[in-house]
């Protein structure tokens, strides 16, 4: 088999199993562990998959620049919104990250709600800039123009100043052997600082985000205490949380 089929075999056997185990995969092919592995290292480089300890798994849609995000999963993340910014209780103080089912939720946040949104997310703080009745306190620190969202040292130490009620997490994947994950480093620090200055943790989890990998971990799932994703969405793919005492709310 040439490099190339070889390859695209491997993203075919990705997409039907939702993941590659290189040694099971290296018998059934009658191939050596390292081709399998030096192949997945180059289609990793291509963007087309994730690489993890053993083998691969699908790589984020999420990954995409954010006007390419802003085109995916549209009605669903309209949907996780409008679910997300109902748990939302007058009087509290949240996080609301960035990205775009992020815009969604605080596109859907109730003209009457009377609440504070602390978000280092320029686009959320836009969002609101007509709300009545929210206070709005931005974050500040380099803009990571990926997401469009303020990121370093100086996001991390003003985020360890506020207690929040809530923090709605945006995410570029969720699994649940790989965890929440992100494409940045510096993005999934903030996300992690974010996480351990609210109460309660809800991740914002578009179709698109499920059962994929990203090369930074976040936070383990025991800090997660519910996860909001589109009501089409096969059960299979989000039992696992359930088994883990996680909240799914389906939008």
């Amino acid at each position: 088999m040439l490099t190339l089929q070889r390859k695209q075999h491997l993203l075919e056997i990705l997409e039907r199993d939702g993941q590659i185990v290189a040694k099971s995969l290296s018998v059934q092919l009658g191939l050596s562990e390292d081709t399998i592995r030096r192949d997945l290292r180059q289609l990793a480089q291509e963007g087309l998959l994730q690489r993890v300890h053993g083998g691969a798994l699908p790589a984020s849609a999420a990954m995409a620049p954010f006007v390419e995000r802003q085109q995916i999963s549209s009605d669903a993340k309209s949907a996780i919104g409008r679910a997300a910014a109902a748990m939302i209780q007058p009087g509290q103080v949240v996080f609301i990250d960035g990205g775009t089912t992020a815009v969604q939720l605080a596109r859907q946040l109730p003209p009457a709600l009377r609440a504070t949104v602390v978000t280092h997310s320029p686009s959320i703080a836009l969002e609101l800039v007509t709300h009545p009745h929210i206070e709005v306190i931005m974050i500040g620190g380099r803009l990571f123009k990926h997401s469009i969202v303020g990121v370093g040292a100086e996001a991390i130490e003003a985020i360890g100043r506020i207690r929040a009620d809530l923090y709605f997490m945006g995410v570029c994947s969720l699994h649940p052997e790989a965890g929440i994950s992100t494409g940045d480093y510096e993005e999934a620090c903030v996300k992690r600082a974010l996480c351990n200055a609210a109460v309660k943790t809800v991740v914002l989890a578009s179709p698109e985000k499920l059962d994929t990998a990203s090369p930074y971990q976040i936070a383990p799932f025991p800090q997660v205490c519910g996860i909001v994703v589109n009501a089409g969405v096969a059960e299979a793919l989000i039992a696992p949380y359930r088994e883990m005492g996680i909240t799914v709310t389906l939008a």
